[in-house]
């Protein structure tokens, strides 16, 4: 592909690049300091593009927690520009190159696409649930900080013959020290063109039928254990050999469909598909603090991809209850708040508070005329929800 660096460096581009860029992030400091003079800082990005003088900035770096630990890496507002405008021309150069079973990054793919093709991989595997199925679970250790430069450059190499473009492609690689950050739009394509040469090794010459990908965690699936375990021997040498990369020994999984398959916070299971068990608490831990509509609708948007019907209920019970003011007792308490016990489930929290409630009630001399249509809501509401906690706590134990 030759003569592809001006349509990357072109004012045009950058401009598509900069209105897709600044979606969800108008409002933060650096952006608003870069749209003060727009059109001048793109032609001056334009011009140090064309002429050969750019040269990618610093990092800022940080920590978030999602749920685990994540260290972030945040390019200057004109570099993560040029991230876009790169992104938008290498990205239709490799995309045909990938198999149709990798599902990071890409446009119509993406976690839930994932999940549900699994589900069919499964199925397709066991038969219809008539087979006992197996199921090989990997993570390589450290991907992102642990990709070869010289490697990821010789591939990207293959498919480019603009000089000036990879020497751009080169520029941002090589500007951080260790690997890809987690953070650049380029660092999820990189990662795609990375990991394509596994998935090209699995599929055509491991001949593995049932495979998927999303960034640095896959699954094969087979009815035979020991011709999974002879594929685990096969994957970890090419890993070490071609890419300079090592599976996570205490992420390798083999694991009976029947088990359950936990892949991107989800659990797989023949008949029905649960949430993660460390996702669901963390749902219920972030809903007592208090939830915004914006996070219940997010959260709403996960269950559904799951049979979490009765999670989806409380969340929004919880954030309906949260945005009721809390009854006035003409008693030395005079705001009542419920205490939510987080035990087997949130729903005992809630049933103790508004029993700690209906006590305040009973044993006060003066009740405010405002709470009297409360106290036979909570009469009403008593029965049903204990009945709904019982349920709820018998379902968990069973899990």
């Amino acid at each position: 592909m030759k003569h592809i660096f001006e349509s990357v460096a072109s004012p045009e581009t950058l401009f598509i690049a900069w209105d897709e860029f600044m979606r969800g992030k108008r409002n933060k400091e650096d952006v608003l300091s870069f749209e003060r003079d727009l059109e001048e800082n793109i032609f001056a990005l334009s011009q140090e593009l064309r002429g050969g003088t750019y040269r990618h900035g610093i990092y800022k770096s940080f920590f978030i927690t999602d749920p685990k630990q994540r260290h972030i890496h945040k390019a200057l507002v004109r570099d993560r520009i040029v991230h876009h405008a790169l992104f938008k021309v290498l990205n239709p150069i490799f995309e045909p190159s990938f198999i149709f079973d990798s599902y990071s990054c890409r446009t119509g793919k993406g976690t839930h696409k994932a999940v549900n093709r699994l589900r069919i991989m499964l199925r397709r595997a066991s038969r219809n649930n008539m087979k006992t199925c197996w199921v090989l679970k990997c993570d390589i250790k450290k991907f992102f900080f642990s990709v070869d430069h010289p490697i990821l450059l010789s591939l990207i190499r293959k498919k480019t013959s603009d000089e000036k473009l990879f020497s751009l492609v080169q520029n941002i690689v090589e500007s951080f020290p260790d690997g890809l950050p987690i953070g650049n739009l380029t660092s999820q394509l990189f990662a795609n063109i990375y990991m394509n040469e596994l998935d090209q090794f699995i599929k055509h010459q491991l001949h593995v039928r049932h495979y998927i990908r999303y960034t640095d965690d896959f699954i094969l699936i087979d009815l035979d254990k020991d011709i999974l375990v002879s594929y685990l021997e096969k994957i970890t040498a090419f890993l070490r050999k071609k890419l300079n990369l090592e599976l996570h020994p205490k992420k390798i999984l083999f694991r009976k469909y029947t088990q359950g398959i936990d892949f991107l916070g989800y659990v797989e299971f023949p008949k029905y598909r649960l949430l993660r068990t460390k996702t669901k608490k963390r749902m219920i831990r972030n809903a007592m603090r208090g939830l915004s509509e914006q996070s219940l609708a997010s959260y709403l948007g996960v269950l559904e991809h799951a049979n979490a019907k009765t999670l989806s209920k409380e969340l929004k019970n919880i954030y309906w209850f949260s945005k009721t003011e809390t009854p006035r007792l003409c008693t030395t308490e005079s705001n009542i708040t419920p205490s939510y016990i987080l035990n087997y489930g949130w729903m005992d929290g809630w049933m103790d508070g508004w029993m700690e409630m209906e006590h305040f009630l009973h044993h006060s001399t003066k009740i405010e005329p405002c709470i009297h249509h409360r106290v036979q809501n909570i009469k009403r509401y008593k029965k049903k929800r204990k009945n709904q906690f019982l349920h709820f706590q018998a379902r968990t134990t069973r899990r």
